[in-house]
């Protein structure tokens, strides 16, 4: 469905990201990656600067941007990993200039990179990680959207899909930074939708649920077992839950879907008991 197109997806060292990147593939697009950590890259730095969570999955080995782009070229398309911090404003715009550059153009912008692990009630919520968490959640996306535009706007084609989360749509207990960026994203969503439909731009927002990804495994079982007990399947989705909604979102079948909330979210926000 995707042939000829060109994918920008940012956070893919793993999980959704990674996911993401691969159903792109196989749906026919070339892919570019990027994330702040690449395996032949110590990373330590970066790692540090975004929180305890990154730090694990660096020191444990689970960053896969390099491996998910062998996998993608063993599929017969082209594929990138670029090291980028989607809060550096100028590194986003040399990395999307230089994508444009080599791979012709940057057709679907799928921005995935987010912080998840600041947990506190409010009047423990740490200032420094609250706007952490703004740069990241919600700067991050504008940047790169506003990075993509351009492009997408010459071609006079473009699909933007932004992940947003349940937490934006229904708050989280102790997730004050993270739902309200969230909620952000959603709006951040709608009005480049008001602005893209004009130039056969789309953008929609992905509300994922629980996601079996490697984060959610590392959490506290008898929490999340709780959380899931809300959902109305009763269990976690698959990272290739959201992959696939997210091809149909950058694909000619939604060419006519704009400013949507997608939800993801096996029933979570439903009255469930």
């Amino acid at each position: 469905m995707l042939t000829g197109k060109v994918a920008l997806v940012t956070g893919g060292s793993r999980g959704i990201g990674r996911a993401d990147a691969l159903a792109l593939a196989r749906a026919g697009a070339d892919v570019v990656l990027t994330d702040i950590m690449l395996e032949s890259e110590e990373g330590a730095e970066a790692a540090e600067k975004y929180g305890p969570l990154n730090q694990f999955m660096k020191s444990a080995g689970i960053v896969y941007t390099e491996e998910t782009c062998r996998e993608i070229r063993e599929m017969g398309r082209r594929a990138a990993a670029i090291k980028m911090d989607v809060t550096d404003r100028d590194e986003v715009g040399r990395v999307f200039k230089a994508v444009k550059e080599e791979f012709g153009s940057i057709d679907i912008l799928v921005n995935n990179a987010a912080t998840l692990d600041h947990v506190a009630q409010i009047e423990n919520q740490s200032d420094s990680l609250w706007e952490r968490d703004i740069n990241v959640n919600l700067t991050g996306p504008y940047n790169c959207c506003k990075a993509a535009w351009p492009y997408m706007k010459e071609k006079g084609w473009g699909r933007i899909v932004n992940m947003a989360s349940v937490a934006g749509t229904m708050g989280g207990f102790g997730q004050s930074s993270y739902s309200s960026t969230k909620a952000a994203v959603i709006g951040l969503t709608k009005s480049l939708a008001l602005e893209g439909a004009r130039y056969n731009i789309t953008a929609n927002a992905i509300i994922g649920g629980i996601i079996a990804s490697e984060a959610f495994k590392m959490g506290n079982p008898k929490m999340n077992d709780r959380i899931v007990a809300r959902t109305a399947f009763k269990r976690p989705g698959e990272p290739e839950d959201i992959a696939n909604a997210v091809v149909f979102l950058a694909s000619d079948n939604a060419k006519y879907i704009t400013g949507i909330e997608l939800y993801v979210s096996g029933g979570i926000e439903l009255f469930t008991f």
